[in-house]
């Protein structure tokens, strides 16, 4: 079989031999499954708007039936063909209700911003974690949410003005570069980087896996290498940092925060996220002869299911100042 062949119905034949030795013993079939299955709909509460409880009784009375998600107070399963219809009602379109994957609410949950605090959201679009973010702080406190790119800058700035979120400070600019400009400044910071987008691929949608390869998952890796070493440097001591992919790749993941533990080594520790939820795994220790960092096992991999994407999320504490790994101020860090 010609590696990567695919029809609208398969995936990748690499994709899927790498998933034979990414996720645990048992559980291949039900994640392969997952690509072809219409997911449940999440929706989360925009709290600068409105109050949790008067948005789900406007559900009720529009004749859905929200499940409360026990582990994030104002987010909502629907059903998958509730999709459509929530997209029609005046709570979306007026900003009181987003569409948000639970996976993708996890990352600022790790996170777990203050209000009052400083907060830096290095790669920001489309604004779906920073306005989770904003609501989680009330509004108070400032968020810096920084984007690359003119065209997803633009809707992030469009978003953060329809959803009232005033701490929100919206910035076109290279995230790699963004720590000689502002270093050690930032109590949080989120960095959910781009990435091959692996979760987001469908069965019933080549598109969604027509560009995929193994070379694209090294030039991901390579600039999510730029972006973490960025985030580290413009974290305070003490600070909280969160790096999270939609990927499955280890290059993608454990690798970017091996590697970033190497180079700030003592500077930064990984920190424990519980795994409570049925579909969480550790992060991986091997993969293809290398071998990663023990502290590696406290990440977390979501496995995907008829709710969730998967996800790939570490939450690592900044114990010590690397202004000294800055050039020209001490001993000289390698990018």
């Amino acid at each position: 079989m010609i590696a990567n062949k695919t029809d609208s119905s398969s995936l990748p034949v690499d994709f899927v031999h790498r998933l034979r030795q990414l996720v645990p013993v048992g559980t291949l079939e039900a994640v392969l499954r997952s690509f072809g299955e219409e997911k449940k709909v999440c929706v989360r509460v925009n709290t600068l708007k409105s109050a949790i409880e008067h948005v789900k009784h406007a559900l009720q009375q529009k004749g859905f039936s929200p499940q409360p998600l026990e582990w994030f107070p104002g987010a909502f399963l629907l059903d998958a063909d509730d999709r459509s219809p929530i997209m029609d009602t005046r709570l979306y379109k007026d900003g009181i209700l987003y569409l948000q994957n639970p996976s993708s609410l996890l990352s600022p949950v790790v996170l777990d911003p203050k209000p009052g605090e400083e907060v830096l959201d290095l790669a920001a679009a489309p604004g779906s974690k920073t306005l989770q973010m904003a609501g989680m702080m009330r509004d108070e406190g400032r968020i810096a949410a920084v984007e690359a790119i003119k065209a997803r800058f633009f809707k992030l700035k469009a978003n953060v003005a329809a959803h009232d979120a005033k701490c929100i400070h919206c910035y076109l600019a290279d995230g790699r570069h963004l720590w000689r400009k502002v270093p050690e400044r930032f109590d949080r910071v989120l960095l959910d980087a781009p990435c091959s987008s692996e979760s987001r691929f469908r069965q019933a949608d080549p598109q969604s896996f027509a560009h995929w390869s193994e070379r694209k998952i090294k030039e991901m890796a390579r600039k999510q290498k730029q972006l973490l070493y960025s985030a580290v440097h413009c974290l305070k001591p003490g600070g909280v940092l969160v790096y999270s992919t939609c990927s499955f790749s280890p290059e993608e993941n454990e690798a970017v925060v091996n590697r970033t533990l190497e180079k700030f080594c003592g500077v930064i520790n990984i920190e424990e996220i519980p795994r409570t939820l049925d579909n969480a795994a550790p992060g991986l220790r091997h993969w293809r002869r290398r071998t990663y960092d023990t502290g590696l096992a406290r990440a977390i991999r979501i496995l995907p299911d008829k709710t969730f994407d998967g996800f790939f999320i570490c939450r690592l504490r900044k114990m010590a100042s690397s202004a000294a790994m800055i050039p020209g101020t001490g001993t000289k860090g390698r990018r």
